[in-house]
């Protein structure tokens, strides 16, 4: 026997075993359940076979222009004044279309020269353009308005699977929609409660702090309000429903209106964690710690305004008011009649961040797990009887050499699956199929060899010189058809959706074991196998 030959055997050995320790692992009980579970541990079932959710969202990206062109607004307010820059009005004539367009009214032509500098040095993202009557349009860059929306879905990507982590969806996929524009493909394996996971995903949980400036009165109505303060609001003060505080309701549904500031003390990015608790009744709240900026500047504002009354406003609409009496720095409480599964969910998406802009439902499937099993069961049989299929042809055609190409598809099997189960990767319905296939490129390269060796044979060829000149021959032509293919699966991983990355990964691991076994494997085989021959003896294939 080839000196080389022991540890190229001992080799494949270990291989072996490394791989079926990535498809078992370390069984809990050593049972035939207990090995089951253990593989399902660790390789991972998809949508498809183990039942769940299947969205398509759509980010509302005009949302996040919105917010951005209101704090645009709010500076040039505040610089104009600080510059004592006249204006007759600022506002945006088209808030839903066009939300990154402003239009500044009443500016003399001598403060022109002010207002520029202002817009360049203040806000660089914008342009300004002169118009009609002393107008000035004020709109953002396109190459700044664009960017914009894309880190808008971007920042909803992670925002909504942050919350979909804290839920303990197990591999979830979540990541952006090639189809459409600015839509999130999100794929939820073995969601129980697909309702609540959307009412989740699609809150924005925005928490500010701002000052209620009539304490804690409110109002039955929009008109009941301004008709308090003589029809017009204070200046920067704006009109918001709420809960009604304490026992007394204002109406029969229980909502009122606030007057508060229009800017906020603090937010929820000045949030540092939320957890949820219970108050001194026995009632649930949310407890929460600000980042040491946000604590800076809340301290601030509660200490000039002891004795005033603050509003704390979830997702625009006030959930409680209550009176400073003291300075507050980074620790607050958020209470208004919730219950405990409330308080979970709040907290959790306090936690996660704001969305930055609404999301809006496209698409909505659900995959029953009978429909999932029924899917495993079809998937395994096919599976198993193409493998059965192949097995018995080898056998059959290429007699004992036959052998060495089963034992080759079985260890083939057994890496692709080791892999999956090191890797973390999802089993999904097109990835069975993607077994299959790898099964049929197994036996193609089994073929190439095979029929090399015999032609080798037919012209006079010693059986170890056919087997040296028909593996040097078809290795080639190997490697050609696997990169190939291997380059078109990575295609379809990094373009496809999740069930096409499923077949796309199945036949990559499959494709690179194929390369192992079809190759080193079987090559080490036929050397064994004529290592135990007489010289001269024929090679049975």
């Amino acid at each position: 026997m080839n000196k080389n030959l022991g540890w190229k055997l001992v080799a494949i050995v270990g291989i072996l075993l490394v791989f079926l320790a990535g498809i078992f692992g370390i069984p809990k009980e050593w049972s035939g359940k207990g090995i089951l579970a253990s593989i399902a541990d660790r390789i991972h079932l998809g949508l498809d076979l183990r039942g769940g959710t299947h969205l398509i969202l759509q980010v509302q990206v005009n949302d996040a222009v919105n917010v951005d062109s209101d704090n645009a607004i709010a500076r040039l307010k505040e610089d104009m004044r600080t510059r004592k820059i006249n204006y007759a009005e600022i506002a945006k004539p088209d808030p839903i279309n066009h939300p990154e367009a402003i239009v500044v009214k009443g500016i003399t032509p001598d403060q022109t020269s002010d207002f520029k500098s202002i817009v360049s040095d203040r806000l660089p993202e914008y342009g300004a353009t002169s118009g009609a009557e002393n107008s000035w349009t004020v709109a953002m860059k396109a190459q700044s308005l664009s960017d914009l929306k894309n880190r808008a879905v971007s920042q909803a990507i992670e925002t909504i699977r942050n919350r979909i982590d804290q839920l303990g969806v197990s591999e979830p996929v979540i990541q952006e929609h090639g189809l459409g524009q600015y839509q999130i493909l999100v794929q939820l394996p073995g969601v129980d409660d697909p309702a609540r996971v959307k009412e989740i995903m699609q809150s924005t949980a925005m928490l500010e702090i701002k000052q209620s400036l009539d304490g804690q009165t409110s109002y039955s109505s929009e008109q009941a309000a301004l008709q308090a303060h003589g029809g017009v609001l204070p200046p920067d003060a704006i009109l918001m429903p709420g809960k009604s505080i304490g026992s007394k309701r204002d109406t029969e549904s229980g909502e009122s209106w606030y007057i508060i500031t229009r800017a906020s003390a603090v937010t929820g990015r000045d949030l540092r964690t939320a957890e949820p608790g219970t108050d001194e009744n026995g009632q649930a709240d949310v407890r929460f710690i600000l980042t040491s900026e946000g604590g800076r500047k809340f301290r601030a504002f509660t200490s000039a305004h002891v004795g005033d009354s603050l509003a704390v406003v979830l997702d625009n609409k006030v959930q409680e008011v209550a009176v400073i009496k003291d300075t507050i720095g980074e620790n607050g409480v958020i209470s208004g009649r919730f219950t405990p599964q409330e308080t979970q969910d709040l907290s959790m998406t306090l936690r996660s961040g704001a969305l930055p802009a609404g999301i809006k439902y496209l698409e909505e499937r659900t995959v029953g797990p009978s429909l999932g099993a029924d899917s495993i069961r079809s998937g395994v049989q096919a599976a198993v009887y193409g493998m059965l299929a192949v097995l018995i042809f080898m056998l059959i055609y290429y007699r004992w050499a036959g052998v060495n190409a089963d034992i080759a598809l079985i260890l083939n099997l057994i890496i692709l699956l080791g892999f999956m189960g090191y890797f973390g990767a999802v089993l999904t319905l097109p990835g069975i199929a993607g077994v299959i296939l790898t099964v049929g490129m197994g036996v193609d390269s089994n073929v190439l060899i095979f029929e090399r060796i015999r032609e080798e044979l037919r012209n006079g060829k010693t059986p170890p010189s056919a087997v040296e000149q028909g593996f040097s021959h078809a290795w080639i032509t190997i490697v050609d058809t696997h990169v190939t293919t291997i380059v078109s699966a990575a295609i379809l991983f990094i373009f496809g959706t999740g069930p096409v990355k499923g077949f796309a990964t199945t036949l990559v691991f499959g494709l690179l074991a194929n390369l192992f076994t079809a190759v080193f494997v079987s090559r080490v085989i036929f050397d064994w196998v004529l290592s135990r021959k007489q010289r001269g003896e024929a090679l049975s294939i």
